[in-house]
């Protein structure tokens, strides 16, 4: 796919592998890059800013060392997802570490843009934000950022409430940047459905969970491949966010799902902080369960969500009467 007027990268697909907590990897990301979607990683998956160092400096050696051996092959740009919320103390170390590195993409999270704006913008960077409703959407685009991450209900961990389509349309009444849209979405159908509904990507994250290349624990890569979307449970009981979690983790780690939703814990993101015993014990995952049936490389679930893709846009076009 060529680039488009919004997103300056070509691509094989539409598609970004979602930035995932304690599942996104240096391997993962570089076999997304490599198979032509974009590829992605939260800084929080790192707790030093030494480790953060090693893990982008491993991409960047990787994707051009891969791009020196055949110049001509469709290499994806990679991103790194960046924590802005206020109880984050690690934030401008991780963005000297950014500055260093490069990344052509950084997508912030759960807090405002602005902090990161200035040192993506500065080597030619571009900065999308994640957002979960209009509100916040208008007020990353006063910010002055190049795209919005719409995450939309659906959407495993962090999610929203808003529907995909509705999500993607309402943004475009005002803004005309990029836009990626996640929510529910696991397959080549669903990619091309929110590219006809106006997204320029979209985000694909339960589907890359039981992959070769995450480092998801065995028993989540497990849970996802067993379970169906019935296995779902939101609540802010955990991180303070609405999270979207597999059940049966719930069930195994002793809590209580009865009165889940009337409790509200209190956020912090603090990427220095090790992550909490409970959070490699309950694991999360989207609307975009039933679409993994076994553990694949990233390569082969980029061939099929190809081949789906293909398959729904001659659908599209069949019954459009464009042909």
């Amino acid at each position: 796919m060529e680039p488009s007027a919004a997103f300056p990268y070509p691509l094989r697909l539409p598609v970004c592998a979602a930035p995932m907590f304690l599942v996104s990897s240096p391997q993962l990301v570089i076999s997304a890059c490599l198979a032509g979607i974009v590829g992605t990683f939260p800084t929080p998956n790192v707790r030093s800013v030494e480790a953060l160092d090693a893990w982008m400096g491993e991409v960047v050696r990787a994707l051009d060392s891969a791009r020196a051996k055949d110049p001509s092959r469709l290499i994806a740009p990679w991103a790194v997802n960046l924590v802005t919320h206020s109880t984050n103390t690690r934030l401008a170390a991780d963005l000297e570490v950014v500055a260093k590195y490069k990344p052509p993409i950084v997508i912030t999270a759960l807090g405002s843009p602005k902090p990161a704006i200035p040192t993506v913008h500065a080597y030619g960077g571009i900065v999308i934000a994640d957002v979960i409703n209009l509100t916040l959407a208008r007020k990353a685009v006063a910010a002055g950022v190049d795209g919005l991450a719409c995450v939309a209900a659906g959407a495993g961990g962090h999610t929203g409430s808003l529907s995909p389509f509705a999500f993607v349309s309402s943004v475009r009444e005002f803004f005309d940047g990029i836009i990626i849209i996640g929510g529910g979405i696991g397959d080549g159908w669903g990619v091309a459905g929110a590219i006809a509904a106006g997204a320029d990507l979209v985000y694909i994250g339960t589907r890359f969970i039981p992959s070769v290349e995450s480092i998801a624990a065995e028993e989540h890569k497990d849970l996802v491949v067993q379970s169906s979307i019935d296995d779902l449970v939101v609540s802010s009981a955990v991180t303070g966010a609405p999270v979207s979690w597999l059940r049966p983790s719930l069930e195994r780690s002793g809590y209580d799902l009865g009165p889940m939703d009337g409790r509200k814990a209190v956020p912090n993101y603090d990427s220095n902080a090790p992550p909490k015993k409970r959070w490699k014990e309950i694991f999360s995952a989207g609307q975009g369960l039933g679409q993994a049936r076994s553990i694949e490389p990233v390569a082969a679930i980029v061939d099929r969500l190809e081949a789906e893709f293909r398959q729904a846009t001659d659908r599209f076009l069949s019954r459009s009467n464009l042909r």
